[in-house]
């Protein structure tokens, strides 16, 4: 049985903005539909560190459509149509962990990724960054586990292992350090 086949209704049925190569919205799409057939589309990743600079990780539910049991970010989804990009940011940050910061525009990055079940990853991705202290009380249907990882930990760990980390992870991730060290 497919994956996406364990996808809440909720979730399938939640609609994606559209966008050009310059993040302009051109329409909007079914989110299922659109990982479907691979059309860019608007996504945001985040990234919360704590006062010590660790990032929080999560590794994604099992039952997800997609990537279900990879490390990922702190949170990450998609704004729905009217909705700011930096509004859903914070939405799901509260929805997926359980607590909110606030978050600074980090960049963006554009890729396209095959993903398992013919799925496929194209988005423009709008980065954020945060500062939380404390510990995060994560929905279970979203995030299997959560771990706070030193940044030298974090990128051997990609080096020895990419496959356990989501394919938007590693280039996210480069670009918020870059931001960060600039």
């Amino acid at each position: 049985m497919p994956i996406f086949w364990f996808m809440h209704s909720a979730e399938a049925d939640e609609s994606v903005i559209l966008v050009d190569a310059a993040d302009r919205p051109i329409g909007s799409a079914p989110k299922l539909d659109v990982h479907r057939d691979g059309r860019l589309h608007r996504a945001f990743s985040v990234f919360v560190f704590d006062p010590r600079g660790r990032l929080l990780l999560q590794r994604r539910a099992l039952g997800k459509y997609h990537s279900g049991g990879l490390w990922s970010n702190t949170c990450c989804g998609h704004p729905r149509p009217g909705e700011t990009t930096a509004a859903a940011a914070v939405r799901r940050l509260q929805e997926e962990m359980g607590f909110g910061c606030s978050l600074q525009p980090a960049g963006t990055i554009v890729y396209r990724a095959a993903l398992a079940e013919g799925l496929w990853e194209h988005e423009y991705d709008h980065l954020f960054t945060g500062r939380y202290n404390g510990d995060p009380r994560p929905d279970p249907s979203e995030v299997a586990e959560w771990r706070w990882v030193e940044m030298n930990d974090l990128l051997r760990e990609l080096g020895d292992r990419p496959s356990s980390f989501t394919v938007w992870f590693e280039p996210a991730l480069r670009e918020v350090l870059q931001r960060i060290a600039a």
